[in-house]
Order: structure tokens, then C-alpha cells, then sequence
């Protein structure tokens, strides 16, 4: 295959065995996103967003385009905008990691950090968030450019239903017995959640959510705080589909920065903490007994680990 931009490598991850970290009852499989040019799942609905918009005239050659990031989303958003030709504009929590801001500016964007409301370095809130949100917003009237608005983009969703989840089938050779994903604006988990179930209806789709902020599970957020970024942020996304949920996952930030370590020394793979609270997850699906014993979840390494 020869590319004509970056955008054209978007999709086609591989799916990785997990076995020399998890070794039954059952067995994990998981789509290795943080592979994509921007490092991380949102390249997808990066992609799907921006292309769609420029397919119905919301965005024009050249047109700035806009958008609030906890870090991935800002990356994949600049992969598709040097390789359509927009300029973009990135506001960011203050409290995310500055390897995410740095990243962002490497690939051309201009990132505008924005003081934390209630959260701490390195734990984003959903204050934290909406304040980067309005300040996007803000930029975008001012600027006359594109608002993305991932959280309320629906292309997102359909990104994953129409590739991450198929890849998953095909690459696997048929349909899995459990999906295990972390919810931030909930595209990965729907999308593919859609595609598993309508090949398997009986597929057990598992939300991870921080272990003390659980809104998707009906638990009131006891700390918004945590280490988990992008994901957690103690609401429940516009697009979310309750249906699509059989049971909800809590993780503790304890628990992924072991399965982070873990997943580097035994796997090889250096991925982010919601990566690793996701194969921590799908390890309590299957302990759970809810599963056969010879069951297989699938789940994503949402981003590399040099973000953080």
C-alpha cells in the first residue's frame, strides 16, 4: 500500500493477543490504536468528523478549525488537518500532561492552555473541561473556524461502528464474547458496541469508569479527580446509548498504573492509564464468572504511553 497522506493510515490497527499478562479463564484481545499517526483511538473520529464537515460545506478550504482536547483528540485532529491544509486551534486543561501540549505543537497546532476550575495536574474535571470547552467555543465565533464539538459529533460514533468494530470481527474471524472500553465522549464504546452486538446479540459490553466516579453506572461521583485523562469526567456523554451497556467496570488509579506497568515489561507495549484500565477491566469480565471459561473479550490500547 503506498499512502497518499497520513489521513489514509487511519484505521487497519492490529489486534494483539494479551497472554503473557492474562492467562485464564478466558482470554483478551485488543486493538492496538495507539499504532495510528496521532498516537491514539481519536484519529478515528478525527477523520470521520473533519471529512464529513468538509463533504457538507460546514468546512471550507483552508478554514481554521477548532476544538477542546484532553491531548488525543488534538493529535489526530492535527494529523487530518496538515494533510487536508487547515490551520487548528487547540485549547487544553492546564491539568493534562504537558507531553500532550508539546506533542500537539510539534504537529503544527496552536495550543491555548486553560487554568483548572476544581482538578489538579494530572487530574482533569469535568469543570476542567467545560471551561476548555467554552474557551474553543469562544475561538471559534472569534475566528470564524470550524468547532468540532467531539462530544456532540455523531460522525464519531459511526467511525467506529463502521471500521473499529468490523476490523475487530474480521481480524479475530468472528464474533468476540465481551467488548470492554473506557467512556469519554463514549464514541469507541457505542460504534463498536453496535457493530459486536449485531454480529453477537449476546456480546457482554462492559463500561470502564474511574473507580470513584461512576455516573454510568447511576453512582453519584464521589471524586471527579483521577488519573485516568480523556476519560471519567463524571457525566454521561450526549451520545451515550444505555442499551448498549450490560455492566459497568470501576478502576482505581492503583490498579492502572499496574496493568500500565505490566502491559510495558510483559507485553512491550507502552500505552496510556486508560488503556490499561481497560485490560484490567476486561481481566475482571472474565474472572467474573459472567463469561464461559474459554470466553474471548476484545478491548483497545486507547494511546501511547509518550503522551503522558
Amino acid at each position: 500500500m503506498l499512502a497518499a497522506s497520513a489521513i489514509e493510515i487511519i484505521g487497519g490497527t492490529p489486534l494483539i493477543a494479551l497472554d503473557r499478562i492474562y492467562t485464564g479463564p478466558g482470554r483478551i484481545i485488543a486493538k492496538a490504536e495507539f499504532l495510528l499517526p496521532g498516537g491514539s483511538v481519536k484519529d478515528r473520529a478525527a477523520k470521520a468528523i473533519l471529512l464529513a464537515a468538509r463533504e457538507d460545506g460546514r468546512l471550507k478550504p483552508g478554514m481554521p478549525v477548532v476544538e477542546m482536547t484532553s491531548g488525543n483528540m488534538g493529535a489526530g485532529l492535527a494529523v487530518a488537518c496538515a494533510a487536508l491544509g487547515h490551520p487548528l486551534v487547540v485549547t487544553m486543561s492546564a491539568g493534562n500532561s504537558p507531553a500532550r501540549a508539546k506533542m500537539l505543537e510539534g504537529l503544527g497546532a496552536e495550543v491555548v492552555l486553560i487554568a483548572q476550575v476544581d482538578g489538579s495536574p494530572g487530574q482533569v474535571t469535568g469543570s476542567d473541561v467545560n471551561a476548555a470547552a467554552q474557551a474553543a467555543c469562544a475561538i471559534a465565533r472569534a475566528r470564524d473556524g470550524f468547532y468540532v464539538d467531539q462530544f456532540n459529533a455523531a460522525e464519531g460514533i459511526a467511525a467506529h461502528e463502521t471500521t473499529t468494530g468490523p476490523e475487530i470481527l474480521a481480524q479475530f474471524g468472528g464474533p468476540v464474547d465481551g467488548w470492554v472500553a473506557a467512556v469519554g465522549t463514549g464514541c469507541t464504546f457505542v460504534g463498536v458496541a453496535k457493530a459486536l452486538k449485531r454480529a453477537n446479540p449476546g456480546t457482554v459490553c462492559a463500561a470502564v469508569e474511574p473507580l470513584n466516579a461512576r455516573p454510568l453506572a447511576g453512582e453519584p461521583v464521589l471524586d471527579a479527580r483521577h488519573k485516568l485523562q480523556g476519560i471519567g469526567y463524571g457525566t454521561v456523554p450526549p451520545h451515550w446509548d444505555p442499551s448498549l451497556m450490560d455492566m459497568s467496570v470501576g478502576i482505581s488509579d492503583d490498579e492502572a498504573e499496574e496493568w500500565r506497568r505490566t502491559l510495558a515489561h510483559r507485553e512491550g507495549l507502552y500505552v496510556g492509564y486508560s488503556a490499561a484500565a481497560n485490560v484490567c477491566a476486561a481481566a475482571k469480565l472474565l474472572a467474573s464468572g459472567r463469561l464461559t471459561a474459554d470466553a474471548v473479550v476484545a478491548t483497545v490500547l486507547c494511546d501511547t504511553g509518550l503522551k503522558y
